[in-house]
């Protein structure tokens, strides 16, 4: 089973996988000081919201940033090979990233 833990729907082929809820990772912006008066930030991120915990025989499409926070999980997939129209928008993927 593929599960879609993105906002949209993924495309690969002629398979169109609805999204099925977001998983997130938390944020918290943080002051990093400023330069020449204008404010910098940093972003901290947190724990995963509305990700599930693995189960054998399924994969779930996520964003790359949670996929990267939780390298230990062999169950977490991207969208890969991205296709995109002639104007640039994204369309679909060829493949998913492991």
């Amino acid at each position: 089973m593929i599960v879609n833990l993105t906002p949209h729907e993924v495309n690969i082929g002629s398979l169109t996988i609805p999204s099925s809820g977001v998983a997130r990772l938390a944020a918290k912006i943080v002051s990093a000081g400023n330069f020449e008066g204008v404010p910098l930030t940093r972003t901290e991120f947190g724990k995963p919201e509305g990700l599930p915990e693995a189960e054998e025989g399924t994969l779930l499409i996520v964003s790359q940033l949670i996929k990267s926070a939780l390298p230990e999980r062999t169950d977490l997939v991207v969208p890969a090979e991205l296709v995109r129209d002639d104007k640039g928008v994204i369309i679909g993927c060829r493949s998913l990233g492991i």
